[in-house]
């Protein structure tokens, strides 16, 4: 059992690959590229649930000429070649198609989700809910499902995750009344939407979440503005969480000169404090190809979220420890400059934290709730 406040807690080799989605149909060796990027909530029973995106990937990525990827269909899974001469793969995560009008990407990896149970304190695994498992079952989730992040509200849990396709790149919401068994219940934003998160309350009877629209262009601030043109993180209210109205207001967006000046995102479920809404999220500071991934954190209104009552970019929460991945070095694909936080939960004294270390394992960081004072 791990002690301390900073720890990995499930890792690629504690995936058993015999009982994949993947293995009835895909005939071709796979491995775990990633186990990571949980989203988190506490169980019926105590306990936490972590859910898991298992990143799975070909053990011949590149063959005859070709590079390929794996994608669902309604009879299993497939392999897809693409020659190389019509390919770059400058990203161990994807690879450019060319040859069209518009940017296509081809993913390396084909993502799931696995419930993985631990102990109520975070620190150990009881329980690995292969039975459980959710893969993708449509046609927009042929190359994957990706990033989930869970919120209780009232008796329901609800939780977002990102589905993958030529068709379209959505956010689609499932629902349980235990955190086990799940119902999908489809698209819920049409769009190409990364970190859609529902907070954990609602906001004058309605649904609040985080959304972070994604696009190819951004138009430039006005000359001297302290913000820099980019992804960043919108707000939007519903009556069902299924129909979403986007919040008029702006939200957090990148500062120009703070460490997160390429793009910010959502991370965990806003909760309510005796302060107001207090919410975990990325920022990515502009380095190579991947960027630098740090966790900052703000405090929203409790009855006007999108009011900014303080705002935390400048000393981050979470860092990348290379320390942590130390033992599983060999298995990195990705420079360790990226924690990606998905999930937290009340532990006492503690806020318990979930995330993503390096695009690899999955990571628990206990902070002080004093830390937010």
């Amino acid at each position: 059992m791990p002690d301390g406040r900073d720890y990995l807690i499930f890792r690629p080799d504690d995936v058993d690959l015999a009982r994949s989605p993947l293995r009835a149909t895909l005939g071709a060796e796979t491995y775990v590229l990633g186990a990571f990027n949980p989203g988190l909530a506490r169980l019926p029973n105590g306990n936490l649930l972590l859910m898991v995106r298992v990143a799975e990937a070909l053990r011949e990525p590149v063959a005859r000429g070709h590079a390929r990827a794996i994608r669902w269909t309604p009879d299993g899974y497939v392999v897809d070649a693409h020659p190389l001469d019509r390919v770059t793969m400058t990203d161990p995560r994807q690879f450019d198609v060319r040859g069209g009008s518009h940017r296509l990407l081809a993913l390396t990896s084909l993502s799931w989700l696995l419930p993985v149970e631990l102990d109520a304190e975070g620190r150990e695994v009881v329980a690995v809910h292969y039975d459980r498992t959710i893969a993708p079952a449509a046609e927009h989730q042929h190359y994957g499902i990706e990033d989930a992040r869970m919120t209780r509200i009232g008796d329901t849990w609800y939780m977002t995750a990102c589905a993958v396709s030529a068709e379209r790149h959505s956010t689609i919401l499932y629902t349980s009344t235990d955190a086990m068994a799940w119902t999908c219940h489809g698209i819920v934003l049409d769009h190409q939407n990364k970190d859609m998160i529902l907070f954990e309350g609602k906001v004058a009877g309605r649904f609040m979440a985080l959304t972070r629209p994604l696009g190819e262009l951004y138009f430039a601030p006005p000359p001297g503005s302290p913000f820099v043109g980019g992804p960043s993180i919108n707000l939007a209210g519903s009556p069902d969480a299924l129909h979403w109205k986007p919040d008029d207001h702006p939200f957090i967006r990148p500062r120009a000169g703070s460490a997160a000046n390429m793009k910010v995102g959502g991370g965990s479920q806003p909760i309510l404090t005796d302060a107001g809404w207090l919410m975990l999220y990325h920022g990515v500071e502009t380095r190579e190809t991947v960027g630098i991934y740090r966790t900052f954190w703000a405090l929203l209104d409790r009855d006007e979220p999108h009011r900014i009552l303080r705002l935390e970019d400048a000393d981050p929460l979470i860092e990348a420890d290379p320390t942590l991945t130390a033992d599983i070095a060999h298995q990195l694909y990705l420079p360790t400059e990226v924690v990606f936080t998905t999930g937290i939960a009340d532990g006492g004294a503690d806020y318990i934290v979930a995330s993503g270390e390096a695009d690899l394992a999955c990571r628990i960081t206990r902070i002080p709730k004093a830390r937010f004072a």
